[in-house]
């Protein structure tokens, strides 16, 4: 029961409960219109941290590992797309349309920084490989990920005017008013790390709260059953081991030494949350608390899979370091017992 607990991201229990307060106690009238000026301002908080948090000199470094990056921005915005256009097939026997359109939306998302960077750790990993792999394709997602939603999904997330101006108010331009002012407010947020973290996990449960507020005011949940959330997970499952395969086997059949596979493995399938919900309060206004759950489900399982999966992969790592040869396929990264990178499996949404 204790290893379960481990496993368990403590952020998602702070979603459901902000999912549970929001079918509850829904935010109307003037509530909700402060509520939706209140969204906007902080999704343009998130992405203004985030600007300011990243280093170009580590985006910048990266490129010399220029196979192992385009390996992962083909499994995150080629195969993932793929494979999610495949489950329309199963609407509706097992999906309605509305949540076969947020698995779409979850294979459109850019992967995560965070969780690949510790899994990678725990695994004797590319560690700095799998930091530079999680900063391009957020950096990508920014731009595909909202041109692939109106492209492959339209609907309230096709790129009208409104739309356009949404993403460059609240997405490009505080990211690069964060990226400029980086050099001036960098210091200060490292040492206000913590403090800065509540804050950018708040204006997350705040995206959340009011997308699932506006779906229970408008009806939306209605057509969803507890059959049709295990379809979800059922079809979110698949999706992971097939891009997990997808992503081990075929770089090593592209020639990519253990190291490097780990990381196109764990950056290849993950997907961001704290990206992914920002962005769907922008591209789908109401109908973002439905495209957000496949999401949230798929995070979650990500975390427990790959955490199991990292921890093997790190003992079978150490039983051929003891046999000594395992110098040309790791990269002698640390385990990630006492490092921010392991801790961040925690921590990070």
């Amino acid at each position: 029961m204790h290893r379960l607990a481990r496993l368990v991201d403590p952020y998602i229990a702070l979603l459901l409960g902000t999912v549970a307060l929001a079918a509850l106690l829904p935010a109307s009238d003037g509530v909700a219109t402060g509520l939706g000026w209140g969204t906007k301002a902080a999704v343009g908080l998130i992405f203004f941290l985030y600007g300011a948090r990243l280093s170009p000199g580590e985006a910048v470094g990266g490129l010399r590992h220029w196979r192992l990056q385009l390996a992962v921005v083909c499994c995150t915005f080629a195969a993932f797309p793929l494979l999610g256009l495949a489950t329309h097939g199963l609407v509706p026997y097992v999906l309605t349309p509305e949540l076969q359109s947020g698995l779409l939306f979850l294979c459109l998302v850019p992967s995560t920084i965070q969780s690949s960077v510790a899994f990678t750790s725990i695994a004797r990993g590319n560690v700095s490989a799998a930091i530079c792999a999680g900063t391009y394709s957020s950096l990508l997602g920014m731009l595909a990920t909202p041109l692939l939603v109106a492209w492959l999904i339209g609907g309230p997330a096709a790129l009208s005017a409104d739309g356009l101006l949404g993403i460059v108010s609240q997405l490009l331009g505080p990211f690069l008013a964060g990226q400029l002012l980086r050099r001036w407010i960098g210091g200060f947020l490292t040492r206000h790390r913590r403090i800065l973290g509540v804050v950018d996990r708040g204006s997350i449960l705040l995206v959340v709260y009011s997308a699932f507020s506006r779906g229970v005011s408008e009806g939306v949940w209605g057509q969803v059953t507890a059959l049709r959330l295990l379809g979800v997970l059922g079809v979110g499952t698949l999706l992971l081991a097939l891009m997990m395969a997808l992503a081990w086997y075929g770089s090593g059949r592209l020639g990519f030494v253990r190291a490097d596979r780990v990381v196109i493995t764990f950056a290849g399938s993950n997907k961001s949350l704290a990206a992914g919900l920002p962005m769907a309060s922008v591209l789908f206004g109401a109908q973002a608390s439905l495209a957000v759950l496949p999401l949230m489900l798929f995070h979650q399982l990500q975390l427990i899979v790959c955490a199991f999966l990292a921890r093997r992969w790190a003992g079978r790592a150490s039983q051929v370091r003891g046999t000594g040869h395992g110098a040309a396929t790791s990269t002698g990264t640390p385990d990630s017992t006492g490092t921010p990178e392991g801790a961040a499996l925690a921590r990070t949404p």
